[in-house]
């Protein structure tokens, strides 16, 4: 095989707890699959922490883990979302957002300080999660007439296909995604049912 086709990322959402001179760090995981979910879980944690100072986070998604992104959120730059994405390297999971949520306790931490407080409760979370091996998939939507749904439905069944979505009218479309190296083989059955239409939609 060319490349791998797992990743590393957590089962559901988690939490961890640092204190540090007053201050307080509460660290969420979650498990994400798109950009799309960072803003309402971070406007969810504001309300909930109405008094808390900072709301600092790092993200990376893709099972190529190319995208990722830090937030300082007023912290001084550098000492709050670079530890926690470094963490995320570190541990080498992806599809994942870190928020951690920090209480002012009154007390200066400095660079050093903060650095280490991020990054600790971040690892508390980690920590508290499960860690599982995905497979990289692709999601392909197939369209067929109804004539067809048999077939379809019978190559769904034995290839244990997993759909994420169908619509039976006299169109038909079923959304599913099949893992990266087992997609030549099912593609290539796909094609032997006349009348079905694929669409590539995006890697996971």
């Amino acid at each position: 095989m060319l490349f791998d086709d797992t990743y590393k990322t957590i089962e559901s959402a988690s939490e961890g707890i640092f204190r540090d001179k007053g201050s307080k760090f509460i660290a969420y995981a979650y498990p994400i699959r798109s950009e799309e979910e960072v803003k309402p879980i971070i406007t969810a944690l504001r309300a909930e922490h109405a008094k808390a100072r900072h709301f600092c986070y790092a993200y990376r998604l893709t099972p190529d883990r190319s995208v990722f992104r830090i937030n300082d959120d007023g912290e001084p730059s550098g000492t709050a979302g670079r530890p926690i994405l470094n963490y995320l390297l570190s541990e080498d999971v992806t599809n994942i957002l870190m928020v951690v949520v920090r209480y002012f306790g009154g007390t200066l931490l400095g660079v050093p300080g903060l650095i280490n407080a991020y990054k600790t409760a971040s690892i508390e979370a980690l920590k508290a999660s499960k860690i599982i091996n995905k497979t990289v998939n692709d999601v392909y939507e197939a369209n067929f007439d109804y004539l067809q749904m048999n077939d379809v439905m019978k190559l769904v069944k034995e290839e244990h296909i997993d759909v994420l979505a169908q619509q039976f009218d006299t169109q038909c479309v079923l959304k599913f995604e099949i893992r990266k190296n087992q997609l030549n083989q099912i593609l290539g059955k796909f094609d032997k049912i006349a009348g079905v239409k694929l669409k590539y939609l995006q890697t996971v």
